[in-house]
């Protein structure tokens, strides 16, 4: 992640966190993602981890934060169910973290495992 040059750009991205989580607390479907990088910019996983991140920094439990990148997203382009994770016939991924992510979300760069198709 890029660091701010002067002080009103960190204020403004921490307004723009904010009014995130407001809309995200009223309802709104708020989906998580990441541009294609570039050579100095941070690999798409790490991008996403850092922005699971942001999500808990400003106020959202790792529940929630990691279901704003994984299932809203697959809502929003309407491939997931509201009313389940998982869907019968599709496939289903686990990770196994090596830490805890409600006492600590940084933890969530640490992952071991990743279980696919089963």
């Amino acid at each position: 992640m890029r660091q701010f040059k002067d002080s009103a750009s960190a204020n403004l991205f921490r307004r723009e966190l904010a009014w995130e989580k407001q809309f995200y607390d009223a309802g709104g479907l708020l989906v998580a993602g990441t541009d294609p990088t570039v050579a100095d910019e941070p690999s798409p996983a790490s991008a996403n981890y850092r922005e699971i991140e942001l999500l808990v920094e400003v106020g959202s439990r790792s529940p929630p934060a990691i279901k704003i990148c994984t299932l809203n997203g697959a809502l929003y382009l309407n491939r997931g169910k509201r009313d389940r994770h998982a869907c019968p016939g599709q496939a289903c991924r686990s990770l196994l973290i090596n830490g805890d992510i409600s006492k600590d979300i940084h933890a969530i760069r640490h992952t071991e495992i990743v279980f696919k198709d089963g």
